[in-house]
């Protein structure tokens, strides 16, 4: 890594690893949906969404921060870009929880429970990737394992496609199912970004 001479501000990492937590939160609000009753799963959307605007206070903290500061930890069209991709794996989550909500879905395909546990899995190694960016160091296998699960993600969210649509389901169910489906897979390629962008980050600091 090379040796800096100048001072840099530091209060971004813990931003982002504030973000990243929060994150974590989120996909943990996921796992307990698969497990409520139906009649819960509103006080469940009501905590992700309570999270989803603390992970924009969040975001916005990353942005004032780097509005008002001259020097910067790494380049700030990189800390732009690592904040928003955050922010939209809370998005989908966030969406992903209201639609099964909103389209009272009592019972949920199996393959859905895979893909968040895929997502939770995702979201742990990016908790514990964030503060690894002060050293840039030991982040190689973060990016290489979300990869590959955004790779499972892919072939489970195949998989639960083609069930969906093999005649099991009423027309308007597959709808209402798909789009929920459809969200997760965004939220595990935006986990995908986040760790394509971490991996940007690095390469340009070695």
């Amino acid at each position: 890594m090379r040796f800096r001479l100048t001072p840099r501000e530091t209060s971004f990492y813990d931003l982002f690893a504030i973000s990243a937590d929060n994150v974590l939160s989120g996909s943990r609000l996921l796992m307990e949906l698969l497990g409520a009753e139906p009649a819960t799963r509103g006080e469940i959307a009501d905590r992700m969404r309570a999270a989803e605007h603390a992970g924009d206070d969040a975001t916005h903290a990353i942005f004032h921060q780097l509005n008002s500061s001259f020097i910067t930890p790494f380049d700030r069209e990189d800390i732009y870009r690592l904040a928003s991709r955050l922010d939209d794996i809370m998005d989908f989550m966030e969406e992903a929880v209201d639609l099964v909500v909103l389209y009272e879905l009592d019972e949920l395909p199996k393959g859905i429970a895979q893909q968040i546990e895929v997502l939770n899995r995702a979201a742990e190694l990016t908790a514990e990737a964030m503060p690894h960016l002060r050293t840039m160091e030991h982040l190689n296998e973060y990016w290489i394992e979300v990869n590959r699960l955004e790779n499972q993600a892919d072939q489970i969210h195949r998989k639960l496609l083609a069930h969906l649509f093999n005649g099991s389901y009423e027309a308007i169910e597959v709808m209402k199912l798909k789009q929920v489906v459809d969200v997760l897979e965004e939220a595990a390629d935006a986990f995908e970004a986040v760790a394509n962008t971490v991996e940007t980050i690095v390469v340009k600091e070695s």
